[in-house]
């Protein structure tokens, strides 16, 4: 601290702009190469000192050191004696009364010289009377005065102001526990009451620095303290919670420092622009995403324990200091628990001894609808006995019956596994969960971090079984209701992710570790056998729905033979649905709930009908046309009108569409008077949970890449395309899209814009589609392209997958590759993952013949050339 006392005591004489300014640069140049050796406490403390010399020399230069009516006093966590690097420096300049034009004057210059300096300065001019109005009807000025610390001036006048903030009528116990509450809710509200933020404030987030004050806050107005250390002489804390808080602040306090410095500015999200060179700062290594990764799971988990501390003990505040929970009716529930109003309680401190009791605990919770929480002693208990714990729960055979009784419970995984969740029970339980908490994966498409995203999947199943969401997924809840047992399902998703982190294939590792805890439970050869193939399979159903083409009756064959049975298949819809809804609020969407419902229906119908005798191809083709034409002939087209278009088609179309789809082209086609002319059709209603634009038009160069270049345009994503050239050189098209937000496209306005932008662009009317700058998340993320050639189910057609950036206007570039190369698209398949995009093209050369390998190489140079030199540019 040598260094940091120095710069203290050499300011210039007089206010010099540039003399200050490199003063300032070369503290904020020894705090940065400190913070490798030094304690972050002693660094934030010594800016706050910094700070006040720099306030003390400018005070005095303006004279105001001569004029004994006004008071400068530092408030909020300047007040508090800690500054980080660029935080706001809060000021209270306290007078007698009102302002003399001297005064103004003086003040005036003496605050633009701090904003002359970049400083970011919060500051108040008040009289006494007026600071106490303003503090009595604003808690956030209340809560800054608690904290105040005078700099300079009138002393005796602080200390009244000091003296009427701790009276009892400026703010009772009650009232200010209530409005911090209060405050804090609303607080966690806009954060959607979870932690789990992919880029998290680091002192608003639930859990983050704010959480930590809040606790001392309540406490030390009512028991008249400055430190969260006092706090353990009046019973408020244990010594250990008061370390464990400790802890969690100068973790949070490391990453806010770090943060500062990376940012250049007074920045508290850690977006992520900032976490790789953050994670860098802190140790975590310089290997990119498995550093941000090692970063975030031990944030995570920091603000897990202090979400836990700050509701225990602003619980435990508002019980047992305030004596809010007297009147709360008492009801016993056996020898070792009590109802105590709404909350579960346990009757003595060694209630834990026996271990099954921590199970005991939540079967209660479970079998009480009427439970909401755990009781803040109990809680403090649980928490004392959790880091005691030898081995694991699970080792103990009474705690696993009454595990799998939790499992089974009707309401189980409702109340009771959220709370074993949030307060480290199931950790405890299974140690294979301990290492996905806080597990994050850094991209755009993993919302939460692993082990919430399974909790979410439980709730999710969960939901399946309550009639108030008969509405939600109605074949789930059908399914659900049927299962003889539907704790298989639980633990399939309690699994389905454990092996996340580990390396590996985490499907392959969490089919083990399902295996490893079905024999130890004494689970049948049967339902074991269920659960590990669940786990191992669980992305079977979104991967064949979502990458494949699912009215292809060979597809829905092999997926079938893949599944086995209509068990099976039940299980893995209802675990996938769940599954893909966990994952990221932004990634279902009606459209993707229609492709896993037809997959599901059509390889039901197959079992049915016997996987030996499956579909023909020419069956599908027959009954799709005796359908469609039955319904055409009652618009009053004739068949021979029909068979005529029809006769012009190949037979793939009636394979890839539904008889209603057919119709919809086929009424349109017949009635459009200017064959040469584009038709383009939009849906005006959703066609099974998406809008579908269907384009027919002589055929031409480059038309994929002008379609999709005009629908990006628009700001639609697309989702799927079926690309096909009839026999007499006519195009058939037709793409699937969405808004932005997931839904289908809905104003009438909308479809006509859309439908002008494609005739446009097929006319060759628009000019070429400027794509838009990466996004400030998508630049953080290096996804390089990636071409792979699949086997496929026609010899006529090769099937490529490229991965990518999903950079703005992405399917345009490879539609332009594709026709430089002389190849055809006749189906396209489009899935967004996050930042990445991975996308599926069936394709064929130009002599409609599946390309060679010296085809397939050098169309992926081609495509890796062009998407590289796109991406960087």
């Amino acid at each position: 601290m040598k260094e940091a006392v120095a710069f203290q005591k050499n300011w210039p004489g007089q206010f010099s702009l540039d003399g200050y300014k490199k003063h300032m640069a070369d503290f904020l140049r020894w705090s940065e190469q400190a913070f490798e050796q030094q304690s972050v406490q002693s660094l934030v403390k010594a800016r706050a000192r910094f700070i006040d010399q720099l306030l003390a020399a400018l005070w005095q230069q303006q004279d105001l050191n001569q004029d004994n009516s006004l008071c400068l006093i530092a408030v909020g966590g300047y007040g508090r004696g800690e500054l980080h690097p660029y935080s706001d420096i809060d000021l209270l300049m306290l007078s007698e009364q009102q302002l003399t034009p001297k005064q103004q004057d003086q003040l005036s210059t003496f605050i633009t010289q701090l904003w002359d300096l970049k400083l970011e300065v919060g500051h108040s001019v008040r009289t006494l009377d007026e600071t106490l109005q303003l503090g009595k009807d604003d808690i956030t000025i209340a809560t800054n005065l608690m904290e105040m610390r005078r700099l300079l001036g009138n002393k005796a006048l602080y200390e009244r102001l000091q003296q009427a903030i701790h009276a009892p009528d400026f703010w009772t116990s009650q009232q200010f526990f209530e409005a911090k509450r209060h405050e804090q809710q609303q607080r966690h509200a806009q954060y959607h009451g979870t932690a789990y933020n992919l880029e998290p404030n680091l002192k608003a987030n639930p859990g983050g620095l704010r959480d930590i004050q809040t606790i001392g806050w309540v406490a030390k107005r009512h028991f008249q303290t400055r430190t969260m250390r006092e706090l353990v002489a009046y019973q408020y804390l244990t010594e250990d919670e008061y370390q464990e808080l400790m802890e969690c602040e100068a973790y949070l306090w490391q990453m806010r420092f770090a943060l500062h410095l990376e940012a250049g500015r007074n920045e508290n999200r850690l977006l992520f622009d900032y976490q790789p060179a953050v994670a860098e700062r802190l140790g975590f290594g310089s290997d990119g995403k498995a550093t941000v990764e090692r970063m975030m799971k031990r944030f995570f988990r920091t603000v897990q324990r202090v979400s836990e501390l700050n509701e225990m003990l602003l619980q435990h505040f508002e019980g047992s200091i305030l004596n809010n929970h007297q009147s709360a009716k008492v009801q016993p529930l056996d020898d070792s628990f009590e109802l105590h109003g709404h909350l579960i309680k346990a009757l003595d401190n060694g209630v834990f001894a026996r271990r099954d009791n921590l199970l005991k605990l939540f079967w209660h919770i479970a079998n009480n609808s009427n439970i909401t929480g755990i009781h803040s002693d109990t809680l403090r208990l649980l928490r004392q006995v959790r880091r005691r714990l030898m081995g694991d729960l699970q080792d103990y055979e009474a705690c696993r019956r009454l595990f799998l009784a939790l499992m089974r419970h009707p309401r189980g995984m409702d109340t009771a596994i959220t709370l074993m969740h949030k307060y480290g029970v199931l950790a405890a339980y299974l140690p294979q969960w301990r290492n996905i908490v806080g597990q994050m994966q850094f991209d755009l498409f993993h919302a939460y971090t692993v082990d919430e995203h399974t909790h979410r999947l439980l709730k999710n199943l969960y939901r399946y079984t309550l009639p108030e969401y008969d509405n939600e997924f109605p074949l789930c809840s059908d399914i659900v209701r049927r299962m003889e047992k539907p704790e298989l399902l639980f633990l399939a998703g309690i699994f389905h992710d454990i092996a996340k982190g580990r390396g590996g294939d985490h499907s392959e590792l969490g089919a083990m570790d399902a295996k490893e805890f079905c024999r130890l439970h004494k689970l049948s050869d049967f339902d074991s056998k269920l659960i590990s193939w669940l786990v191992e399979q669980h992305l079977l159903m979104s991967v064949t729905a979502q990458r494949k083409d699912i009215h292809d009756p060979q597809v829905v064959t092999e997926f079938a033979e893949k599944v086995r049975d209509e068990t099976r298949l039940n299980y893995l819809y209802c675990l996938t649905l769940a599954d893909i809804r966990a994952t990221n609020d932004n990634l279902w969407n009606d459209w993707k709930g229609s492709l896993l419902r037809d997959l599901y229906l059509s390889t039901q119908k197959a079992f049915r009908r016997g996987l030996e005798k499956p579909m023909d191809m020419r069956d599908q083709i027959r009954e799709n046309q005796t359908e469609a034409m039955r319904l055409l002939q009652r618009q009053a087209f004739t068949k021979t009108e029909v068979q005529h278009l029809w006769s012009r088609i190949k037979a793939d179309y009636f394979i890839r569409y539904n008889p209603k789809q057919i119709v919809w082209h086929c009424e349109h086609i017949l009635r459009h008077k200017e064959p040469k002319q584009p038709l383009v059709l939009v849906s005006k209603a959703p066609i099974r949970g998406s809008t579908q634009v269907f384009v027919y038009t002589p055929d031409q160069p480059n038309l994929f890449a002008r379609l999709v270049s005009a629908l990006d345009s628009k700001k639609v994503a697309i989702f799927d395309a079926q690309i096909m050239t009839n026999k007499d050189g006519y195009a058939m098209d037709t793409f699937v899209v969405l808004e932005q937000n997931g839904q289908p496209v809905t104003s009438p306005s909308r479809v006509q814009s859309i439908k002008r932008a494609l005739e446009q662009a097929i006319a060759g009317k628009t000019e070429p589609q400027r794509h838009s700058k990466l996004s400030r998340q998508m630049r953080q993320f290096n996804v390089p392209p990636k071409v792979s050639f699949l086997p496929g189910n026609s010899k006529n057609r090769t099937m490529v997958e490229i991965a990518a950036l999903d950079a703005p206007g992405l399917l345009a570039r490879i539609g332009d590759v594709f026709q430089q190369c002389a190849i055809q698209i006749h189906a396209a398949k489009i899935t967004t993952l996050g930042e990445r995009a991975e996308d599926f093209f069936m394709v064929s050369t130009a002599d409609d013949t599946a390309l060679d390998f010296d085809q397939q190489s050098q169309l992926k140079r081609t495509l890796i050339d062009h998407l590289t030199h796109d991406t960087e540019g």
